[in-house]
């Protein structure tokens, strides 16, 4: 088994229309970077953010979080810190994030 074996990967994604309010920049260079100061601590690993190659209605962004284990990820969705990061998402979109675990097959 290895430390791959273990990790749990998390997308957030944002879904709407072209006109629909997402600041690119803030969420690449303040939001992340806040996820990752405030759960690291917790075993969060990394974060990297996709965003679909045309404009169209339906995907707007998505973020990969991947975390130590299963563990890590119920540390960081419970740990006093949800407040700031959930509060920093209305400064860079109208848009509601959903949480969408993946399934290793």
């Amino acid at each position: 088994m290895s430390i791959y074996d273990s990790q749990v990967v998390v997308y957030v994604t944002y879904q709407g229309t072209p006109e629909d309010r997402f600041d690119r920049e803030h969420y690449n260079n303040v939001h992340l970077p806040l996820v990752m100061h405030s759960w690291g601590k917790y075993g969060l690993l990394n974060v990297t953010a996709f965003y679909p190659a045309r404009e169209e209605t339906g995907t707007v962004a998505v973020c990969e979080c991947i975390f130590r284990d299963e563990a890590a990820m119920e540390a960081v969705f419970s740990s006093p810190e949800v407040p700031t990061v959930m509060a920093d998402v209305p400064i860079f979109t109208d848009l509601t994030p959903v949480r969408v675990r993946a399934q290793l097959l």
